[in-house]
């Protein structure tokens, strides 16, 4: 009989969620040596002070502070730190030294990720990062693997649960946006400092990493719009309501064709007006989906745990192993996209700043009354404005919020292909 391989696991980072996969590996080592066909073997847990207090109670010979000793020695690095550097300096040493590395890190993947999937080609070892959207949703796995003989052409997401926490509290509660975060703040679902949620960052760097697998081009975080919900008011939570709309943040990515007949794709993020009846309007509290339009399989929607402290059943998509190939033992759920194009995407352009939630549709929602833009003359060159008690059900089709596809540059699709 073949003995069973013994991988040795470096963790860097012991918040919320790496204590939690800590305690899965320590766990249900035995079962997940009988599901992968490798024994896991947690080698140590690189952390900034070994004695802070944790939720979860780990072998404190575990800790170190020497992270760079321990990634040296290790088969599989996971990295759950967050942030780019030290993560992205110790993430590129694992990969040169042979180490497979899984990340969570979507802002170190949406900033340079390019560079760390080259370094994965020349050392022939796998960058894996299905953790790094949608929480525990597993959702690049079906779009690079699953879908791969499909062609997306859209993707809608709610990405960021302690935004459609908060937009849920206004929504139904009739709060105001800073109670609304206060008591996200409160339940654990916001950050003291939620700069990154509500400001549309966090979302945006997932989006570019959606939009990368679904259209096999290769998107940095510059390329995508970013607009967060700071700016969306009690008052907008109600006229959407009145009207028959709900306010969601959306990480959108599509296809689109212009005058010339030629296909680009766009990448953005902003408050979206979604018909009640639309499925991702009935995503509440701090819940994530991603919904997908694709040619042949149609309309699906993956759904799930968003922020907030991961429960005990958190799955471990850290690791899935696949050891008896060589080392493709690394969960390939998020293989690198292909080389990026030498074109770029400009974002959309912006609404003005009176607007505070874009309608996903292709005629734009005007505000009654304005000099520049009124339902009956709208045309798609025109920018878009909030609903109001006295418009009834607008139309609504592709989220293009009213933007001509020939008036922007777009970003090219690469034909499709696999590492």
């Amino acid at each position: 009989m073949t003995e069973m391989r013994t991988l040795k696991v470096a963790l860097l980072g012991c918040g919320n969620v790496g204590a939690q996969v800590a305690r899965i590996l320590l766990e249900d080592a035995d079962a997940l040596a009988a599901r992968t066909g490798a024994r896991l073997q947690l080698s140590g847990i690189a952390v900034r002070n070994v004695n802070a207090p944790r939720d979860v109670d780990l072998p404190q010979e575990l800790f170190t502070t020497d992270a760079d000793t321990l990634v040296k020695d290790a088969d599989l690095v996971i990295e759950l730190m967050g942030g780019i550097e030290p993560a992205r300096t110790l993430i590129l040493s694992a990969l040169r030294n042979g180490a497979c590395v899984v990340t969570g890190n979507k802002a170190l993947l949406a900033q340079d990720g390019p560079t760390l999937y080259e370094e994965a080609d020349k050392a022939h070892v796998q960058l894996s990062y299905e953790a790094a959207v949608a929480g525990a949703i597993p959702i690049l796995r079906p779009i690079r693997d699953s879908l791969s003989g499909d062609r997306i052409t859209r993707v809608l997401g709610i990405v960021n649960g302690t935004t459609n926490f908060i937009l849920d509290q206004m929504d139904s509660t009739g709060a105001q946006f800073a109670d609304a975060l206060a008591e996200a703040q409160r339940l654990g679902y916001a950050e003291a400092d939620p700069t990154a949620d509500v400001e549309g960052h966090d979302a945006a760097a997932k989006a570019a990493i959606l939009a990368s697998l679904s259209f096999h081009t290769r998107f940095a975080l510059e390329n995508v719009h970013c607009e967060g919900i700071t700016n969306v008011s009690a008052a907008d939570i109600a006229a959407a309501k009145d009207a028959g709309f709900v306010i969601k943040l959306l990480a959108i990515a599509e296809k689109l064709t212009d005058a010339n007949g030629e296909e680009g794709v766009s990448v953005r993020v902003h408050p979206t007006l979604l018909p009640r009846e639309h499925p991702l309007a009935a995503v509440r509290g701090a819940f994530n989906a991603v919904f997908i339009e694709a040619e042949n399989a149609g309309e699906l929607m993956f759904y799930g745990q968003g922020a907030g402290e991961p429960p005990r059943r958190l799955p471990l998509w850290a690791i899935s192993c696949r050891p008896p190939a060589g080392w493709s033992w690394v969960d390939p759920s998020a293989r690198k996209p292909p080389p990026a194009t030498s074109r770029r995407c400009p974002s959309k352009r912006p609404p003005p700043a009176t607007t505070s939630a874009w309608m996903l549709q292709t005629s734009p929602v005007c505000l009654p009354g304005s000099p520049s833009c009124s339902p009956s003359t709208a045309s798609p060159s025109k920018s878009c404005g909030r609903p109001s008690t006295g418009m009834r059900n607008p139309t609504w089709s592709r989220p293009n919020c009213g933007l001509s596809p020939t008036a922007h540059q777009r970003l090219p699709l690469q034909p499709p292909s696999r590492p």
